[in-house]
């Protein structure tokens, strides 16, 4: 049986705006901070800082899913090859030129969540990543367009599939999507970037948007796989092969005139930061 999913009034959707709001704050604060040589550590210490300068907290903090630790991190840090969930704990070496980072922004203002990722190239980037972080830009947005309400939820993977394998080539991450949210972090439905292989994959696939739903839709994209590694116990996920990940999400409030992107503004940040 599909759980139920919460539906939101104008007033909620307002509030909901504004936690969004602050994420794409944070995201332009991060444009103009990342450079080569940065640690992740200091990273998220920057992260950290805005929270708390926006009066918000972090909604991944010490967050809790079964078999694994509390989440460590304010937010996420994934770099090249780690897909989702990286943490400033994790072992990596500092930011070099070439490297994809990806950061997962969650906030709490207020009681509601706001929650998005973006991607970004340090200093310069290869042709392939180039069309790496192009393909997860266009995938998303495509997505968007079609979250219309009572039209399947099918329609926002073909429409991801469509752009990010049969366009450009590369594979969505199998296994992972978007989720509702709202006072939660998680809540139903399961939004799956691909268009499933049987119908016990994605049972929220044939479920319509509906007016008052606050969901938030992530494209995953690595250049090899759609396949991942992760080690019990751990936060971080990486792609099976070890290829380079990119990862973009947005907040979506369903509307009875359409889709609202209530993280506009993310679209416009410069591919490449710290030349």
């Amino acid at each position: 049986m599909m759980k139920t999913v919460p539906l939101i009034s104008s007033k909620d959707a307002k509030e909901a705006a504004v936690s969004a709001k602050h994420v794409v704050e944070i995201h332009y604060a991060l444009t103009d901070f990342l450079c080569a040589g940065l640690s992740l550590p200091e990273i998220d210490a920057f992260v950290g800082t805005k929270l708390r300068d926006l009066k918000c907290k972090s909604a991944f903090h010490k967050y809790k899913i079964p078999a694994q630790p509390p989440f460590p991190s304010q937010s996420c840090i994934s770099v090249n090859d780690c897909v989702v969930h990286g943490t400033h704990i994790m072992p990596q070496s500092p930011l070099s030129a070439g490297d994809l980072i990806s950061i997962d922004i969650g906030v709490k203002h207020n009681g509601w969540i706001g929650d998005a990722a973006w991607t970004w190239g340090i200093e310069h980037v290869s042709e392939e990543n180039q069309k790496l972080m192009q393909a997860g830009r266009e995938s998303l947005a495509s997505g968007i367009k079609a979250m219309q309400p009572g039209r399947p939820m099918m329609d926002f993977a073909r429409a991801v599939q469509g752009v990010a394998e049969s366009k450009y080539g590369f594979f969505l991450t199998r296994g992972l999507g978007g989720h509702g949210y709202g006072k939660t972090l998680h809540s139903p439905p399961f939004v799956s970037n691909v268009v499933p292989t049987h119908p016990s994959e994605w049972p929220d696939g044939w479920r319509t948007f509906e007016a008052g739903m606050l969901i938030a839709v992530e494209p995953m994209l690595a250049v090899g796989t759609g396949q991942i590694e992760n080690v019990r116990g751990t936060w971080p996920i990486f792609s099976a092969d070890h290829s380079m990940t990119v990862h973009y999400e947005a907040d979506v409030h369903i509307t009875e005139d359409g889709p609202v992107d209530l993280t506009e503004g993310l679209q416009e940040i410069p591919y490449i930061v710290g030349g």
